[in-house]
């Protein structure tokens, strides 16, 4: 029940994994601060541990993918009809449809604190398809409005994304926040020894084009070619929400070929890390990819591309190696150093874990955002 006096802060996520993957620690934080937390998301597999923390639960019909015009339409009319019944002091909007609808549905009804939230720019900012590009324009043109109305400020994950919408006058550099990536549970993530036997290479994220799975896919196969002895392992399944999902044929054509392994879903991450002896991302843009952070957290070496937000967390020649994008010929060199020495695997390992300790925990993390959540209630 309410208690009268408390603050409410609402959250708006599409899915409910994503907020118990991505926006948990912020929420116990803010709720231990005495916020009522709220959360408003379609409802799949995680509603239970949801209502379990003690936060409100209230399911949506809003996708990611949705294109139907009536649909987006009663998607917003559902969300404004929300926001008139809870009346939150603060919406905390994560993801590019949550923050367009979410702020709009604010504005509507004069809800002025607002925090949005974009964990990196999404198919629609990195797609070079022409459905994109003109998704990508009109999308830019309603930033402007509501990026920049009444009290909002923007979270942003890591400098390339602030540039890019700073100079592209989407939002005032003036409302924009860093908070870099989501935190790690470092007590979860703990280091771990190398496993014995054959080395593994792991990528580990939805079974995306832009995840860079393709170039993975092609570096294993040059890796294979040079008559390197390793095992090349896919950690993920795909995303029927997002348009660059790889089909789950091509999975299978490439896990039968026996160039890749492919696991599928695991929601035991560290158990699959303790697998691995080096973890790859070839993305092409990241806002601050979670799961590298708990890949160093583990003590692994990383190998990623030097796009925004994989260079956050990967300091090349350090904890691992920046390789270029789109490059699977350079991917597979940089793994075929530390393929070649155990020692340096070992000993970027260590100091990714140093990094993730000093940088990246959940509650550094969560002190931030709740910081961001007194700013807006400051006289």
């Amino acid at each position: 029940m309410p208690v009268a006096g408390r603050k409410k802060l609402l959250f708006l996520v599409t899915e409910d994994w994503y907020f118990c993957s991505h926006r948990l620690p912020p929420a116990r934080a803010a709720q231990e601060a005495g916020y009522e937390v709220v959360v408003a998301t379609r409802v799949g597999t995680r509603g239970a541990e949801i209502e379990a923390e003690g936060f409100k639960l209230i399911p949506i019909g809003l996708r990611r993918r949705g294109r139907n015009p009536f649909r987006e339409l009663a998607a917003i009319a559902e969300i404004v009809r929300i926001y008139w019944r809870e009346r939150p002091d603060i919406t905390h909007h994560v993801a590019i449809k949550p923050v367009l609808y979410g702020s709009l549905a604010a504005m509507l009804l004069r809800r002025p604190a607002v925090v949005n939230a974009l964990a990196g720019m999404g198919f629609l900012f990195t797609s070079g398809s022409r459905y994109a590009a003109l998704l990508r324009a009109v999308v830019s043109q309603v930033f402007r409005v509501l990026l920049n109305a009444g009290r909002n400020v923007l979270i942003l994950q890591n400098p390339d994304d602030r540039a890019l919408l700073v100079s592209g006058g989407l939002v005032a550099s003036s409302r924009v926040r860093l908070i870099r990536g989501s935190g790690v549970d470092i007590q979860r993530f703990s280091p771990m020894p190398e496993p014995e036997g054959t080395p593994v290479v792991m990528l580990a994220s939805r079974m995306l084009w832009d995840k860079g799975v393709g170039e993975f896919v092609g570096a294993a196969a040059l890796l294979r070619a040079r008559g390197k002895t390793a095992r090349f392992v896919l950690v993920g399944d795909g995303d029927a929400d997002n348009p660059a999902s790889i089909p789950q044929a091509q999975l299978n054509a490439w896990h039968q070929s026996g160039v890749v392994e492919c696991w599928g879903r695991c929601d035991d991450m560290p158990g699959a890390f303790a697998q691995a002896h080096i973890v790859c991302l070839p993305s092409y843009r990241e806002g601050l990819p979670k799961v590298l952070l708990e890949a160093a957290a583990c003590g692994r070496p990383l190998v990623a591309t030097d796009a925004p937000g994989c260079r956050e967390i990967v300091r090349h020649g350090e904890n691992g190696f920046l390789v270029p994008l789109r490059d699977a010929t350079g991917l597979a060199d940089a793994l075929e150093i530390l393929l070649d020495e155990p020692e340096l695997r070992l000993k970027m390992g260590a100091k990714g874990r140093q990094m993730v300790e000093a940088e990246f925990s959940e509650a550094q993390v969560a002190r931030q955002t709740l910081a961001v959540y007194r700013e807006l209630h400051a006289p």
